[in-house]
């Protein structure tokens, strides 16, 4: 079977299973292969085809089907026949009603070349487009339709497809969930309270503090990125370095967007039961693993105690194996800073955490204090700004300041400390001299030894006293442990502590980090 069947078999067929039963189908070319789908379905029974020729007729056709408040979706080939669904996807906006376009376009690389019925589709509809990947897989194919569908008014899927455009057979596959199906996950949108099994582990991401606080209450495990309430301590060392076999949960629920951890993505792939909240605004499944989506917190239907012991013992255990290893290797390391930097903050401070290693140094390492918030630019996870961000927090926090970032991200805002008022912030940087991240990641492997310094650890030799000293801040360089608890003893003004490590151990030092935690559970 072609890609571009397929992948419209799959879009029909998570139509149909999200409660979607009236489609407009407006006849074209490229967009064949949802008419031949359309088609196949309509004669199974499984929904209504409503044939228009005219594109601008058949959206508010669509639109009048919609107004019962059930999903109804319009489709079309590429080019002007798209811009004619404009008036009614407008008075769907103005009025709220779940209308669905869906349309077809060309391959990405016909843009600006003069090809027929080409144009740019992209948010032409005057909404956010839902650009559904060209042969997209099933889970991404599933997740963007229950996105769709989910979402408060209407919405716009986009769906480039190649030639050949008709199908090799014309018979809707027999089996109930179709004969493309590559896995037994389903893909829904809760639209009622449901529950979850006894053993649930908990992700927590950014999201709206009070849906955090109340999932962080639900009794379940939870693992939480720094910026959320609440979680287990080294919980995502636990899922970095693989959960044995009597932690594994029988559903993982997703709270806001957790983007934080490898070990988190390897979880949902695995998991059977994946349920995502979010704001459907910003859909909540970002590796498109969700078996279930919805606005709301689930209920527990149980809490198995046996299983949330086990959960409180592993933690106790990989804690004190972590401190060992830590207090054994020589200090610094990012992992050093972090932990003793949020171990030492006085009760009531606010930590601002820079993105690349810090954030994810304290994830791994840091205790979890519910007396200390923490901050940190998660939405596009650059580096950009964190200086000047942290400045902000903390001109409205009323307490002690802090932030905690690498030297690239501190130069990278050095203009932040050009102000005329200053607030009581202590900026803590770990400065290994250069991309300390890409140490951690596939580049950092020795294979690519011989490129690495000049393309991606990017030695910079800055002198940050120098720096720190042309914008008149105060600056101290400290070299030991108790020498760094001294220097963040007493914030006061805006004064930048520098802790100076090296890269060359740093890829080893997580290596045995993830080995000790294995070894907690082989012993």
């Amino acid at each position: 079977m072609n890609p571009s069947t397929t992948q419209a078999r799959v879009i029909v067929d998570e139509l149909v299973r999200n409660g979607v039963r009236h489609v407009v189908l407006c006849p074209g070319s490229r967009n064949a292969p949802l008419s031949f789908a359309l088609h196949q379905a309509e004669q199974k029974g499984l929904l209504t085809v409503h044939v228009r020729i005219d594109e601008r007729s058949g959206g508010f056709l669509a639109l009048g089907l919609a107004k019962t408040g059930e999903p109804a979706v319009v489709t079309c080939t590429s080019g002007t026949a798209v811009a004619n669904l404009h008036p009614a996807v407008i008075e769907a906006q103005l009025t709220n009603v779940p209308l669905i376009a869906l349309t077809a376009d060309r391959p990405v690389e016909l843009y600006r070349t003069g090809s027929s019925q080409t144009i740019n589709q992209h948010d032409v509809l005057g909404i956010p487009t839902l650009h559904m990947p060209e042969g997209a897989g099933e889970a991404v194919t599933r997740s963007l339709i229950c996105r769709a569908v989910a979402t408060d008014g209407p919405s716009h899927v986009n769906v480039p497809f190649r030639p050949p455009l008709t199908p090799s057979d014309d018979q809707w596959p027999s089996s109930d969930r179709g004969a493309w199906t590559e896995t037994d996950r389903t893909f829904t949108v809760e639209t009622r309270p449901s529950t979850l099994p006894a053993r649930t582990l908990v992700l927590l991401g950014d999201d709206r503090p009070e849906r955090l606080l109340k999932a962080s209450r639900l009794g379940w495990p939870v693992i939480a990125e720094p910026t959320a309430p609440g979680g287990l301590r080294h919980g995502s060392l636990l899922l970095n370095a693989g959960l044995p076999e009597h932690l594994r949960p029988d559903a993982v629920l997703v709270v806001g967007r957790v983007t934080l951890s490898r070990g988190q993505q390897t979880l949902l792939g695995a998991a059977p039961i994946v349920h995502a909240v979010g704001d459907q605004a910003q859909w909540p499944d970002v590796p498109f693993t969700a078996t279930r989506a919805s606005t709301w917190l689930p209920e527990p239907a149980a809490l198995d105690g046996e299983w949330l012991q086990a959960w409180q013992s592993a933690v106790k255990s990989v804690s004190v194996a972590v401190d060992d290893l830590l207090d054994a290797a020589p200090w610094p390391t990012g992992l050093h800073v972090a932990r003793d930097l949020v171990q030492a903050m006085p009760s009531g401070s606010l930590l601002f955490v820079g993105s690349s290693n810090p954030i994810r140094d304290v994830d791994f390492a840091s205790e979890r204090r519910s007396d200390v918030v923490v901050h940190a630019n998660r939405g596009a996870a650059g580096i950009d700004g964190s200086v000047s961000t942290a400045i902000g927090l903390a001109w409205q926090h009323e307490g002690p300041a802090y932030a905690l970032m690498g030297d690239l991200t501190f130069l990278h805002d050095s203009n932040g400390l050009l102000a005329d008022r200053l607030p009581d912030l202590t900026i803590v940087v770990l400065n290994d001299d250069g991309g300390g991240i890409f140490s951690l990641l596939e580049q950092g492997a020795p294979e690519y030894g011989g490129s690495f310094e000049r393309i991606f650890g990017t030695p910079h030799g800055t002198d940050l006293t120098a720096l720190c000293a042309g914008y008149r801040i105060p600056h101290s360089t400290v070299d030991g442990q108790e020498e760094f608890r001294s220097a963040i003893a007493s914030p006061k003004g805006l004064q930048v502590v520098e802790v100076q490590a090296k890269r060359d151990e740093l890829r080893a030092l997580h290596q045995r980090l993830k080995a000790t935690v294995s070894n907690v559970f082989t012993r």
